[in-house]
């Protein structure tokens, strides 16, 4: 699988109910569980004092990956993807 560095800014619309986004935001832990176990989030993080994530994620294509992967998420409409493809360096020094 390829990988790719995605950001994800999650704005909820004005006037969504605490319980919708309750709703949505436990449905999103349960399915980004089943993408790690996929294989395909593979790390994820959130900048210190931001309201946004960074992660790597991996699919076969860029098309997989916004169709079958991201687009599966519960909070996707309300998020704001920007994805950059990676490949490796040859000065990578590997797992750590």
């Amino acid at each position: 699988m390829n990988e790719y560095l995605v950001e994800i800014t999650t704005t909820i619309p004005e006037g969504t109910t605490p319980e919708e986004v309750d709703r949505r935001r436990t449905a999103e832990t349960a399915r980004a569980r089943e993408l790690a176990a996929d294989g395909h989030l593979a790390r994820l993080w959130r900048p210190v004092g931001e309201l946004r994530s960074i992660g790597i994620w991996r699919a076969t294509d860029e098309d997989e990956l916004h169709d079958n992967v991201l687009g599966t998420l519960p909070l996707r409409p309300w998020m704001t993807i920007t994805v950059t493809a990676l490949e490796p360096h040859p000065n990578d020094p590997g797992p750590c």
